[in-house]
């Protein structure tokens, strides 16, 4: 049976997953987003042209591949079509090889105006959003008021605009809001998109059934899934291997290889409980030389050691075949690395990652600290290549996780990956 090939964030988003998608994508024939929106950002850098996708799949950078924005995706279509209108300025065509979903659900700007008096009522709690709308449109889906991209051909579109319009001032109050004039753009909009449009359901089971090979890229990371990561900071979607099934209406029994994303060590944008974070030098250093600021954002990520109690959590739920370890290099120039494995309250091992976030505010981390290999990896392009003790590093990370890592970045390039045997 033809099994389709999944890459998912392994930890809190920003593990580097275009890359990845980027390498596999190489040699497929459809590449899928199933959830999110333009909330994501991938960077891909090819031949030293970087490309920063956040709604469109990154399988666009192959010219054979065709690419599908799922009917699990939320979609800001002005924001589509500039994101479109920048790959195709720096010379990537996305003529006949690039779909979106009827039933995907749009996302349009007074989503984005809720989305930043959400967090006021939440009393400027910094839950970390971005502010695109994400939330409030997943939001309306769930209350069965939302617009799908079907709609915007139905002749009652406008008079459903409206109604949801009124009823967002009803729960959030009089907000300045040109309801009139969004309709007329999106009567533009639409003829636009309608080239891109189709049932993608019934195109994407019909190519596994052909035998064709099909990736799906993942947004966000596990850490950010509403039920399973840090609520409530955490994003509006399933980012877990469920969200494939549910954003693409691909059935469980096809999804094969399960690819986990972690960079070697770990980062997060926005705020909540982080326990391996460290605010110190060693922070300040992973920031520095892993250019941690985000593709969406703009925002200088946290960053802290590696922890495997949460990659321990995320490969419970996910059950990755294998892992890609991103940003190794990255480590370089360290003198010690360090390893997050346990997690102690009051003096006790707790068995899991906890879901109350206060008790994530209060462990204790249990580290295991390795010695660093103090020289560059980047040039470094098979696995016997790397110095013994990142050879160590990468091995510990597999003994205590019970997965491989079958391909590991030492640098920002498509070339700078090592593909391990596993």
């Amino acid at each position: 049976m033809n099994k389709v090939q999944v890459v998912l964030g392994s930890q809190w988003g920003d593990e580097g997953k275009g890359k990845l998608v980027d390498v596999l994508a190489q040699e497929v024939d459809l590449c899928c987003r199933c959830q999110g929106g333009n909330n994501a950002g991938h960077t891909i850098v090819v031949n030293g042209v970087k490309f920063d996708f956040h709604l469109l799949p990154s399988g666009l950078v192959n010219d054979n591949c065709i690419n599908v924005v799922g009917n699990g995706v939320v979609v800001h279509l002005p924001s589509f079509f500039e994101e479109l209108n920048n790959i195709e300025k720096k010379g990537l065509s996305a003529k006949d090889r690039l779909f979106i979903s009827d039933r995907a659900h749009l996302v349009f700007d007074f989503h984005q105006l809720v989305d930043g008096l959400k967090e006021i009522e939440l009393g400027g709690s910094g839950l970390g959003t971005t502010k695109k709308g994400i939330g409030p449109t997943y939001s309306s889906k769930a209350s069965r008021s939302g617009l799908r991209v079907h709609h915007l051909y139905s002749p009652g579109f406008a008079e459903k605009f409206r109604t949801l319009v009124i009823n967002k001032k009803k729960r959030y109050g009089e907000f300045e809001y040109d309801v009139e004039g969004e309709i007329e753009s999106y009567k533009l909009l639409a003829e636009k998109l309608k080239p891109f449009v189709m049932d993608t359901v019934s195109f994407v089971n019909k190519s596994i059934r052909e035998g064709k090979s099909v990736l799906v890229e993942g947004a966000n990371a596990l850490m950010l899934d509403l039920d399973f990561g840090t609520y409530p900071f955490v994003t509006s979607s399933s980012t877990t291997v469920g969200g494939v099934c549910t954003g693409l209406g691909i059935p469980p029994t096809r999804i094969g290889k399960v690819i986990g994303v972690a960079k070697a060590y770990t980062t997060r944008v926005g705020s909540g409980p982080f326990p391996t974070e460290q605010i110190n030098d060693i922070g300040t250093h992973l920031q520095d030389v892993g250019a941690e600021i985000g593709t969406t954002t703009g925002r200088r990520r946290r960053c802290g050691w590696l922890d495997l109690v949460m990659l321990k959590y995320s490969h419970m739920i996910n059950d990755y075949t294998c892992l890609n370890l991103t940003k190794l290099d990255v480590l370089d120039d360290l003198d010690e690395i360090k390893i997050g494995v346990g997690y102690l309250v009051d003096g006790k091992r707790l068995d899991s990652f906890p879901a109350d976030l206060d008790v994530l505010a209060r462990v204790e981390v249990e580290y295991e600290t390795m010695t660093g290999w103090k020289e560059s990896i980047a040039d470094c392009r098979e696995y016997e290549s790397l110095p013994l003790n990142a050879r160590k590093y990468v091995e510990r990370v597999e003994e205590i996780l019970g997965v491989g890592v079958e391909w590991i970045g030492v640098g920002a390039g498509r070339d700078a990956m090592i593909t391990k045997k596993m």
